[in-house]
């Protein structure tokens, strides 16, 4: 007990909820443009559409032109941790 007692307690923080953890650089980077449309190729037509009730299918026919958009919506997403309304 003794043992676990000096490994878990540290010198001058009584309280471990106030101490703050800080990292020098997210951990999960922005989805590149290469692994967006390497994603985009590997999904699967005719499968039913997830929540967003959009089919692979439409996503794929888009293909140069629509891919762009849903990129810099996700990194959007991604960097704001807020949803769009619409």
């Amino acid at each position: 007990m003794n043992h676990f007692s000096q490994l878990l307690n540290v010198c001058g923080v009584n309280d471990v909820g106030q101490t703050e953890i800080h990292t020098a650089k997210p951990l999960v980077l922005e989805l590149s443009a290469f692994q967006f449309k390497m994603a985009i190729e590997k999904l699967k037509r005719y499968k039913s559409p997830g929540i967003d009730q959009i089919p692979a299918e439409m996503i794929k026919a888009g293909g140069r032109i629509i891919r762009p958009e849903i990129h810099q919506l996700i990194n959007s997403i991604w960097n704001t941790e807020e949803l769009p309304e619409e």
